[in-house]
């Protein structure tokens, strides 16, 4: 319950003339507080809390709340945020967070609160002045400030120094304040260190799915074509899907889309070595069924750190009529074909996926795209999506979305196959998803 000044008729209100008042229920416990304009400074607002004990449920429950909402995002920058807006105005006037870029780095100022708003740039200007370099980086210690008492307390975790919070206030900072800033530090520090780790990590994902990806968009003559790649997992992680498509000689371009079984480093190591496999053989001249064979023996050479591949691997040769297409589908989601009239069809024949299997011989298929026609192929995260218990790919799913989409160009076909696939259930993806299209034109 909250009330303004005008209800001090309210039985329940407190005596003496205050800006605001109210009750806070917790659990067992009642909270009366009041918002009152301190005599002698018209523009400096304290906050009293009546309670029994400072250690009662009430400030435990503060603390709990502070933890939950500390806990609640892994977003570095958002991290100074949540702990100034805690600390103020339970514990301070004002709230501003210095971090490090290193543990011996300069701090500089991320974030800075004032309970009155209008004062927050004046502050500023106040605490470009201030010395924060000199406050002890190890125990709470104390800043001079003009006109304000000024708590340094060092945020640590893990044994690593991550910045300072500096709280103030126009009186002295009561013991038990200073307990509970050093308690809501402990906890601030942990939640920043945890956001910077979980930042780190998603940036190395990144970086390394990169890795995996084409460097650029080769110009191929009388070839259209569209991709689209979407991995799944936390953080972005490291997907099994990948796709590719390089110039392997004079007139002869190369493409290839396959899945890892899982995801993470080990995944992308495997996807690493099928990439670099691929291109380098096939710049040494060797066919499709050549190519899936050499890097079959290579996966199954890596032992125990292999993992089993599906791969659809085609050379792309253009010809007066359209592009001669030459493909082998190592257990991969079968390649469709898509007239201009809209017929769809499948084209290539099923065989043995990658790493299982040491005496395996892989046939190429031979598929003529005349112009307007189209090449789709997919991982398993378009035709195995799931909404309850039926698949995408039921009763030729993915053969009726691709028919809808004669007269497209590839991009537009990609992304209507990406957009059928994600609307055909309610819960997000949790597999990585792969489309590669090829349109003669």
């Amino acid at each position: 319950m909250r009330q303004r000044s005008l209800a001090q008729s309210d039985p329940k209100a407190p005596s003496a003339h205050v800006e605001e008042w109210g009750v806070t229920f917790s659990g067992d416990s009642r909270v009366h507080w009041a918002r009152l304009t301190v005599p002698g400074s018209a523009d400096r607002v304290a906050a009293e809390w009546l309670q029994e004990s400072s250690r009662g449920p009430h400030w435990l429950g503060f603390l709990a709340d502070a933890s939950d909402l500390l806990a609640g995002t892994l977003d570095p920058d958002m991290v100074p945020a949540i702990i100034a807006q805690v600390v103020v105005p339970r514990l301070a006037s004002w709230c501003a967070v210095y971090t490090a870029d290193s543990s011996h780095g300069p701090l500089r100022l991320v974030y800075l609160w004032h309970a009155d708003e209008a004062r927050i740039d004046g502050l500023r200007e106040q605490l470009a002045e201030m010395d924060v370099a000199s406050a002890d980086t190890q125990v709470t210690s104390a800043i001079h400030l003009a006109d304000a008492q000024v708590l340094a307390v060092p945020l640590m975790a893990r044994g690593r120094g991550l910045g300072m919070m500096c709280l103030g206030r126009p009186d002295r900072f009561p013991d038990e304040v200073i307990q509970f800033a050093e308690d809501i530090g402990r906890r601030a520090a942990l939640a920043m260190d945890n956001a910077r780790l979980y930042a780190q990590q998603a940036a190395a994902n990144r970086a390394l799915q990169r890795s995996l990806l084409p460097p650029n968009e080769p110009e191929v003559p009388g070839l259209d074509y569209g991709v689209i790649y979407e991995p799944a997992g936390e953080l972005n992680e490291v997907g099994g899907d990948f796709y590719d498509l390089f110039k392997a000689g004079d007139d002869s371009w190369r493409f290839a889309i396959g899945d890892v079984c899982g995801t993470g480093p080990e995944a992308a190591a495997v996807t690493g070595l099928a990439r670099h496999t691929l291109r380098l053989l096939a710049r040494e001249g060797y066919g499709v069924a050549a190519v899936l064979g050499r890097l079959n023996q290579a996966i199954l050479e890596e032992g125990e750190r292999a993992r089993f591949l599906t791969l659809l691997h085609g050379d792309i040769t253009p010809v007066p009529t359209g592009l001669e297409v030459r493909l082998v589908s190592a257990g991969h989601p079968e390649a469709l074909r898509l007239r201009p009239n809209g017929k769809v069809e499948a084209v290539t024949t099923p065989q043995s996926l990658l790493g299982v299997f040491h005496e395996v011989v892989f046939e190429a298929d031979t598929v003529h795209l005349d112009h307007g026609d189209v090449l789709l192929a997919v991982t398993d995260g378009v035709t195995e999506r799931r909404s309850g218990g039926r698949l995408l790919d039921d009763e030729g799913g993915l053969a009726r979305m691709l028919a809808e989409c004669a007269g497209l160009s590839a991009r537009a076909v990609a992304e209507r196959i990406r957009r059928g696939a994600a609307e055909f259930a309610s819960e997000p993806s949790q597999d990585d998803l792969a489309i590669l299209v090829l349109r003669a034109r």
